[in-house]
């Protein structure tokens, strides 16, 4: 009987070639169809559309997909010493999502051309393509975790930012100075008097108390979160987590800036104009951004060279042409996270801002 492992190996390995797979293959098919219609129901470009599609899932699977897939799973040649980046997110970005985001822009030409508007494929890009992504993103996430019980092998607070308790020392404030003056002045006077001993006692009992109630230093880490208290009762089970269910949350919430720009990308008035070929554009290169580990310091900078700027400017653009195709909130969200990341990352650490102790 196959081990737990294996079963696991397996599973994750079938469906990521699901997602490598079926969204070529229903845009293709849906692709031809579209070129039968064009040409007036000609049903041999449709099959070879259909072949063309097997033809090229069978090339890349075989020529590709397998090699990358074996040596990172067997950690050989070059493959090994990897880790700032993934392999396989980034081959399935390359195989999968961007001959379909090409084929959707031909489709466009297409229909342009033979001034026609048949289909603007507007569900498919945004429910399946970017879906199969981000299971291939999750997968590759969770194939460190085991399926069942408590999670082994990744940190639930790994993922998270926050304030972590490091070390303990004392922080001498202006009012523990002024009290050590008072005290050191008291124990002189004390020492002329002949009761030296009984209030160094005090004065050292109570800098003990001053440091035990003010010597509390709390020190910042970006990998770690301050762990909660544990809680029990019969509303225990309202403080448990674990950080499998997270990686699912995560891993949809990061593309839903991309999910709206390709949405865009799906109403008629842009789809069938000149529009339509940088909104793909940008978004698959925001896509490139799932090659990177979660844990990249890089991953900040590409998410705000690869999505934000460039979706900002494309967006404006697009409300200015087409009206509000979008929500005015992802604009302001790119436009807010452009200038914070150069704020916090350039500005804040000039000579300049230091001056000011008030921030």
């Amino acid at each position: 009987m196959a081990s737990g492992k294996t079963v696991k190996l397996v599973l994750y390995e079938l469906l990521q070639f699901v997602a490598l797979t079926v969204p070529i293959f229903v845009i293709m098919e849906r692709f031809g169809r579209l070129i039968r219609e064009v040409r007036g129901g000609d049903h041999t470009a449709y099959w070879l559309v259909v072949a063309a599609s097997i033809a090229y899932v069978t090339s890349v699977t075989l020529l590709v997909w397998v090699p990358v897939k074996y040596l990172s799973l067997k950690r050989r040649g070059y493959i090994s010493e990897i880790t700032q980046w993934r392999p396989t997110v980034l081959a399935h970005v390359i195989l999968c999502t961007f001959p379909c985001f090409a084929i959707l822009i031909v489709s466009s030409k297409v229909q342009v051309d033979a001034g026609r508007r048949l289909d603007h494929f507007s569900e498919l890009p945004v429910s399946l393509v970017l879906f199969a992504l981000v299971c291939v993103d999750i997968i590759e996430r969770l194939r460190p975790c085991r399926l069942i019980g408590h999670s082994d092998s990744l940190d639930p607070y790994i993922h998270m930012t926050g304030p972590v308790l490091t070390h303990l020392h004392h922080v001498t404030t202006v009012t523990d100075q002024l009290q050590a003056d008072t005290s050191q002045t008291d124990v002189t006077s004390e020492v002329k008097n002949g009761s030296a001993s009984s209030m160094y006692r005090d004065s050292a009992g109570s800098s003990a108390s001053r440091m035990r109630a003010t010597g509390t230093t709390y020190l910042y880490s970006p990998s770690q979160h301050l762990r909660p208290r544990a809680h029990s009762g019969r509303l225990g089970f309202l403080w448990r987590k674990d950080a499998r269910a997270e990686v699912f949350m995560e891993g949809f919430v990061f593309w839903l800036d991309t999910v709206e720009m390709v949405r865009v990308a799906g109403e008629p008035s842009v789809f069938y104009s000149a529009w339509v070929f940088p909104v793909y554009i940008l978004a698959f290169l925001s896509t490139l951004r799932a090659a990177i580990t979660p844990n990249n310091p890089l991953l900040s900078f590409a998410g705000f060279a690869l999505q934000d700027v460039p979706f900002f400017v494309l967006r404006v653009a697009l409300i200015a042409v087409f009206g509000y195709l979008t929500s005015v909130f992802y604009p302001l969200k790119n436009v807010l996270i452009s200038i914070t990341f150069i704020y916090f990352t350039f500005l804040a650490k000039l000579r300049i801002f230091k001056r000011h102790s008030l921030f």
